[in-house]
């Protein structure tokens, strides 16, 4: 076979390379194929040589340390996002969330599993408040709630808040209602360190639902006084696209049509720089925040070409560079594979130039992993953060059932790709989806697979190793607070 090709932004193209490492049961095999594989440029493995079902690949470099699939009363439920608080994990379910103990990585464990649905559960939590947020219409906003698919009759969505200062008896304490419910949520300190603000982002308004009336071209800011959460309100809700936003196009169908905005679909702030970088369905928004009330865009992308859904975003450390994902497909295709190719479904790596209100968002290159997935994986570009090393830009990030990638954006023109961990396709359907957040935190990486559980990972390699030496008190991953400077 011929050697896959690289293309002028160091991407393999071409390429059906799977696997350096495989494991099954804990069990190293395929030594013959590492050794060969660790060659860049050397001959591809073949398109058939997929991973058995549920059987897991990786690169040496990574190693899989501990799976805890979901417990009673989350069984069924499917994992979403991930924050983090000293020696715990919180981890999101449309069923509700879980709470680990993480202070021996590879001897994880539940303290407690909370039964409160409502999609998608997204969740971030600061002192003692964790918040989720409630995008699916439902009866009240009790957490014994039923689903109310019909929007004409009353329905609530929008934000729950817990006390978490018992983390075995966590303890819900207020809600709040926001205009077409609240997708995902970003947690924004204010400058005086008395509340903290919740841009929520939703999107995807319809004239048949009574709250969620078209044009939604806004976000809202819950405003939370940390010690009085019980007086939490929405405080704001500013037009974000006076214009509409991209019109998308409706006349044309996956994969190549581009979504129109109808709202955002989450934001990521780095604070103590004032700036926000809204992932807004067709497009990608760069934001001064130094007002928190009245975000004020600074420059707009879109990429009608490639990107179909605009779903997050990582700045680097030093805050002069934006990742924007595509979500292509929804989460829900088969999107990594040839016919697909590159660069759609990919990350956009962009640098931020100029100064004050000049900056502009300047495309530098596409990413995207290049071990193709079979036709039932579904495998997207989704959640991930940046490794705390100074000088460096490089994160890991989650890929549904595409596992997870740790990459290297230093050079934006040349990403290059670090280490992979994935599992093969489910053996049980009902399991399926793959890692929905995967995120570094105190030497670990750990990751919320939609049907899995909570798996916990450890990468060595002298590129990311010092990344080990840094310790953090918490992490919500979408409010970004810089490290080594």
């Amino acid at each position: 076979m011929s050697s896959p090709d690289v293309t002028e932004r160091g991407q393999l193209v071409g390429s059906t390379l799977r696997g350096w490492r495989r494991r099954a049961s804990g069990a190293l095999i395929g030594a013959a194929a590492v050794a060969t594989a660790m060659v860049v440029g050397g001959p591809a493995v073949s398109a058939q040589d997929f991973p058995a079902p549920d059987e897991m690949v990786s690169s040496p470099n990574i190693e899989h340390l501990k799976n805890l699939p979901p417990e009673a009363p989350l069984v069924g439920g499917t994992g979403t996002d991930i924050a983090f608080q000293g020696r715990y994990a919180f981890v999101g379910n449309y069923l509700g969330f879980t709470i680990y103990d993480i202070k021996r990585p590879e001897r994880t464990k539940v303290v407690r599993s909370v039964l409160c649905p409502g999609s998608q559960n997204d969740i971030s939590v600061v002192g003692n408040l964790l918040f989720l947020s409630t995008d699916s219409r439902r009866t009240d906003d009790s957490c014994a709630s039923e689903a109310q698919p019909d929007g004409t009759k009353p329905y609530w969505e929008g934000i729950k808040i817990f006390d978490i200062s018992d983390k075995r008896s966590p303890r819900y304490v207020k809600s709040v209602e926001t205009a077409c419910g609240s997708h995902t949520h970003t947690l924004v300190p204010d400058k005086r360190g008395r509340s903290v603000y919740l841009y929520v982002s939703s999107y995807s308004p319809a004239a048949n639902i009574s709250k969620c009336q078209p044009p939604h071209d806004k976000i809202s800011i819950v405003e939370v006084p940390l010690r009085h959460p019980t007086a939490a309100r929405v405080a704001a809700t500013p037009v974000l696209f006076p214009d509409g936003g991209n019109p998308g196009e409706p006349e044309l169908e996956y994969p190549e049509r581009t979504s129109a905005t109808t709202g955002c679909h989450d934001i990521t702030v780095y604070p103590s720089k004032d700036l926000a970088a809204g992932a807004c369905m067709g497009d990608g928004v760069l934001f001064d925040i130094s007002n928190r009330l009245q975000p004020r865009e600074i420059h707009r992308v879109q990429d009608d070409e490639n990107f179909a859904f605009w779903h997050s975003a990582t700045f680097n450390n030093a805050g002069t560079k934006v990742v924007f994902t595509d979500e292509l497909g929804g989460g829900g295709e088969a999107t990594c594979n040839a016919e697909i190719g590159q660069e759609r479904g990919a990350d956009g790596v962009y640098d931020i130039v100029g100064r004050g209100d000049h900056r502009r968002l300047v495309f530098r290159s596409y990413f995207k992993i290049d071990r193709f997935q079979t036709d039932e994986e579904n495998c997207v570009a989704h959640n991930g953060s940046l490794l705390p090393i100074k000088g460096k830009d490089i994160m890991v990030q989650a890929w549904y059932m595409g596992g997870l990638q740790v990459w290297d954006f230093t050079d934006s023109a040349r990403p290059k790709k670090i280490g992979y961990w994935e599992r093969g396709p489910a053996a049980d359907p009902a399991t399926s989806g793959g890692s929905w957040s995967a995120y570094y935190y105190n030497g670990y990486i750990y990751s919320s697979d939609l049907g899995k559980g909570f798996d916990v990972l450890e990468i060595n390699d002298r590129r990311t190793d010092p990344a080990k030496r840094v310790r953090m008190d918490q992490l919500n991953v979408q409010t970004q607070t810089g490290f080594g400077r």
